[in-house]
């Protein structure tokens, strides 16, 4: 047991850089979106789509967008990218539906 430990924490060295850092952070961020519904959709006691799930969406899909190119795998790449549009279309959605503030 001892060697196979030893084995996967060289291995998990070999393999940690920035831009893994960069990866797991792209990640962390997807992974808040969905707590952030949660939590919201628990508040209200009905499924909701709380604004600030899109924009851990968008930051989250752009940092594993970077990782995609960086690591050139084509199947994120075109995953991720199609994502950042669709997030980026929701958010100009909510941008332009704004309702005016009163001043009153």
């Amino acid at each position: 047991m001892q060697s196979s430990l030893m084995t996967f924490i060289d291995w998990f060295k070999a393999q940690f850089d920035l831009w893994v850092v960069i990866g797991f952070f792209g990640q962390s961020m997807f992974m808040m979106r969905f707590v952030c519904q949660w939590l919201a959709s628990e508040k209200a006691k009905k499924s909701v789509m709380p604004e600030v799930f899109w924009y851990f969406s968008l930051g989250g899909g752009l940092i594993v967008f970077a990782y995609a190119l960086h690591k050139q795998d084509i199947v994120f790449i075109l995953g991720q990218g199609l994502g950042v549009f669709i997030y980026l279309r929701n958010i100009y959605f909510i941008w332009t539906h704004r309702k005016p503030k009163n001043n009153a």
